[in-house]
C-alpha cells in the first residue's frame, strides 16, 4: 500500500449552488472524482480527504468570503463523494493539506510514497498540496479531469506549473 487518493476540498460550499464559494458546473468533476474514488476503494488503496474547515474570525476571510465554517453545512462533503468510516479526514485551515496539519505522519505510518490528487481548485489548494508533497518527496500525480477552477486561466497555469517547475505528473 505505497500510494493513496487525497479527495480536496469536494465540499458544499465550493460545490452546490448554495456555497460560499460555488465554482460554478461541478457535476462533471464530482463524477469523473467519484468513479475514482470506486475504483481507488476496489484496490483497497488509502482515500484521505481534506477538508477546509475554518473558524469564524479566520485570517483568510480577508481575501475570500466566509466559508468552510466548522460544524457548518458549508463545510461537509458533497453526498455523492461521502467518506466511508474507514477512510482519513484531514481538516486545514491553509491552502496546502500539509500546513499544520497531520497528514504527512498519516501518509508515512501508512508507507504512502505516490499520491493522487483530485478536487479543487487547482490554482490554490492543488497547486499548493502538491508543492509541498513534493517538497517532501512524494511522488504525485493529478488527472486533469478530477481537478476544476473558478478561473480557467488560473487552472491552466497552475497545470503548467505543477507539471513543469514540480514535477507532477499530469494525465
Amino acid at each position: 500500500m505505497n500510494k493513496a487518493l487525497l479527495i480536496i476540498d469536494m465540499l458544499r460550499d465550493f460545490l452546490d449552488s448554495r456555497g460560499a464559494l460555488y465554482i460554478g458546473d461541478s457535476k462533471e468533476i464530482i463524477q469523473n472524482i467519484s468513479a475514482r474514488l470506486e475504483e481507488w476503494r476496489l484496490q483497497g488503496n488509502p482515500v484521505i480527504y481534506i477538508m477546509d474547515r475554518h473558524l469564524q474570525h479566520d485570517a483568510e476571510f480577508k481575501m475570500f468570503p466566509p466559508h468552510c465554517l466548522a460544524g457548518e453545512w458549508g463545510g461537509e462533503v458533497v453526498d455523492a463523494l461521502a467518506p466511508r468510516k474507514d477512510e482519513f479526514l484531514v481538516f486545514k485551515r491553509r491552502y496546502s493539506a500539509f500546513y499544520g496539519t497531520d497528514l504527512d505522519l498519516t501518509l508515512r505510518e501508512l508507507g504512502v510514497t505516490k499520491l493522487e490528487l483530485a478536487g479543487v481548485c487547482t490554482q490554490i489548494c492543488i497547486l499548493y498540496t502538491a508543492a509541498d508533497a513534493r517538497m517532501r518527496q512524494y511522488d504525485v500525480t493529478v488527472r486533469k479531469n478530477c481537478v476544476a477552477s473558478f478561473d480557467d486561466k488560473a487552472h491552466a497555469f497552475a497545470l503548467k506549473e505543477m507539471k513543469e517547475t514540480l514535477g507532477v505528473k499530469i494525465v
